[in-house]
């Protein structure tokens, strides 16, 4: 027994279509006994090559591609959380500057006698 692949008029290949005959069996008109290779989006076959081909566009087949599936959970809670730490980072710096700040201040105000 052998598998039989079949096509369209246009050389266009209808997966689901295929058909089993004897080993010895003769080929039907519409049919192909090279198998498709895996992978094809829309195959097309060749008979002077007695080949398969695809005949999908780059566009054709980014567009079957589902869109990326959004990151886990965990994993936007630990940028929450280095984004967090960096916010709280650099609050404390300028808690700090402002702190330097006041305190050179009530420095030159009682060094000018001004308190």
């Amino acid at each position: 027994m052998k598998w039989l692949y079949k096509y369209d008029e246009k050389f266009n290949y209808l997966p689901g279509e295929e058909i089993e005959i004897e080993e010895d069996g003769d080929i039907k008109k519409g049919y192909t006994d090279v198998r498709p290779q895996d992978g094809l989006y829309k195959g097309k076959y060749n008979e002077e090559k007695r080949a398969w081909y695809e005949l999908a566009t780059r566009e054709y087949i980014d567009s079957l591609r589902p869109n990326p599936l959004p990151p886990p959970e965990m994993d936007l809670l630990k940028q929450q959380n280095a984004d967090l730490l960096q916010q709280l980072a650099e609050s404390e710096e300028r808690a700090e500057n402002q702190s330097k700040n006041l305190s050179e201040l009530i420095m030159l105000l009682t060094e000018k006698e001004v308190i």
